[in-house]
């Protein structure tokens, strides 16, 4: 019986990795990424092209298995596809802004690279995550390869000048995070998260902490200071006004309104009667917490949102103590956050009249699908790396045991439905590459942790530390040196 399970679970890997190959977009010969999903069964849509977002775990995969070809040449590709010129047209891509994706076109017998910078998207959206993610891969090719040429070449450090021009540019807002539009990351449509979503303010902290290890030729003194100033007040932002225990639930439950000036207490006027306390108060393990979606004006967006808070644990945005109950807060709900296909999106889902207000009827997102927590299984790999890190891994081997044999039976979607991911996503492709290589990703690292430093960090140097938790304890003024 043993061995019967050993040869499944061999087959399937098996499975998964020539679904990989098959999914290798080439250029000019060579590979330089991979399609969304290899479903011939529909209309390709934009599913037959290459995003950063989605190639992001593809490559990690790839590097580990030294097939680092392929993505040194989506790294010069894309930075090939950045606009280095200031736009003179509003509807154009702003100078430093990586594409959404990108797809492989002929004309007069030449091949060429068309982006896709959000013209074409559903809803016109412009990705703020795709700069972000490009840069940490950068980063992981690095360490990986243990060679840093690539990232040294001229045109490389300009690229990541660039992407930190638009990150750090001097703005209307005075808060150390990135403000955005809705639909600016993996959560692509309509759902609630303008503003300062955690999954952006997690990417763009690890986005600076890797433009910080790439960032050592001369003439970028100045980024290098601003991502300097930027990252501790950044990290004790996130860590104090983010964060959501029961501790911290009681101390916002008897916050007061309408304060002014420096001795608030309540920096962003959070209305009490806005959060579902009691709900909170039955769901928060007395030893678990999370980070919020989003904190803004008179804004706590209370939904765990899986993405930020896994990757908060593996780039040290967490602190230690965080990162812990984080991982309790998964095990301690995990009929809730992984149930019978790991992993929710989000939780809980919007419903009734507050789905029909925040996503605006959207027929894709209806309570418990795709966006609205459906569960995604190429957050394994974040899920193994956070648990890896923690020191749990048997949360990440008990979501692999889930996985394993219903995603090759059900051939790979892209995303599952209702309460418990028991359903095929109403609308989800078959042989979504970001599913099949999340999972050959997450095994990876649960066999051999060493792997873990290609997406994680070392621990914050203790100048930053100290200058976070100030940040942390109200002894500095939040709106200066920005």
């Amino acid at each position: 019986m043993q061995l019967n399970k050993l040869e499944t679970s061999k087959n399937i890997e098996n499975e998964a990795w020539q679904a990989l190959e098959n999914s290798i977009l080439y250029y000019k010969g060579q590979p330089v990424g991979t399609v969304a999903a290899y479903d011939s069964s529909v209309e390709a849509l934009n599913y037959d092209q290459c995003f950063i977002r989605d190639f992001v775990s593809s490559a990690l995969i790839f590097l580990i298995k030294g097939r680092t070809d392929i993505v040194k040449n989506f790294l010069e590709e894309t930075l090939k596809l950045q606009p280095k010129e200031k736009a003179l047209d509003a509807y154009k891509p702003g100078r430093g802004l990586i594409p959404a994706s990108f797809k492989v076109v002929s004309a007069n017998g030449e091949e060429f690279l068309e982006a896709d910078f959000g013209e074409h998207a559903i809803a016109r959206v412009t990705p703020v995550d795709s700069c972000l993610w490009w840069l940490i891969l950068l980063r992981a090719y690095v360490v990986a390869t243990k060679d840093p040429s690539l990232a040294y070449q001229p045109e490389f450090q300009t690229g990541i000048r660039l992407i930190m021009d638009i990150c750090l540019a001097n703005r209307f807002d005075m808060y150390p995070t990135l403000l955005v539009p809705d639909g600016a990351c993996m959560i692509d449509r309509r759902m609630g998260i303008y503003g300062h979503p955690l999954e952006i303010q997690v990417l763009f902290f690890a986005a600076l902490r890797a433009a910080r290890e790439l960032l050592i030729c001369k003439g970028n003194e100045d980024i290098v200071e601003a991502i300097d100033n930027r990252l501790p007040l950044l990290c004790g932002h996130i860590r104090q006004h983010y964060w959501i225990d029961i501790n911290r639930l009681n101390a916002i439950y008897r916050f007061k309104g309408e304060e002014y000036g420096k001795t608030a207490v309540n920096l962003f006027n959070i209305y009490a009667d806005s959060l579902p306390y009691y709900e909170l108060d039955k769901w928060l393990p007395k030893k678990g917490g999370y980070f919020a979606g989003n904190v803004g004006p008179s804004q706590m967006d209370t939904r765990f949102f899986t993405l930020g808070n896994l990757m908060a644990v593996i780039s040290d945005l967490s602190t230690e103590e965080q990162s812990q109950a984080i991982m309790n807060l998964i095990e301690k709900r995990w009929e809730d956050l992984v149930g019978d296909m790991p992993v929710k999106i989000c939780y809980p889902a919007l419903q009734g009249e507050e789905y029909r207000v925040v996503t605006g009827c959207d027929p894709k997102n209806i309570p418990w699908s795709y966006h609205n927590a459906g569960s995604w299984p190429v957050l394994m790999w974040m899920l193994a790396a956070a648990a890896v890190k923690t020191k749990k891994p048997q949360l990440a081997e008990k979501a692999i045991a889930i996985a394993k044999v219903r995603l090759s039976e059900d051939e790979w979607p892209e995303y599952y439905d209702g309460k418990k991911g028991r359903l095929i996503g109403k609308q989800a492709r078959k042989y979504q590459t970001w599913t099949i290589a999340g999972y050959l990703l997450a095994l990876e690292l649960i066999d051999n942790p060493d792997y873990l430093p290609l997406i994680s960090f070392d621990k914050l140097p203790p100048d930053v530390v100290s200058r976070a938790c100030e940040f942390e304890v109200g002894n500095i003024d939040p709106y200066i040196n920005l």
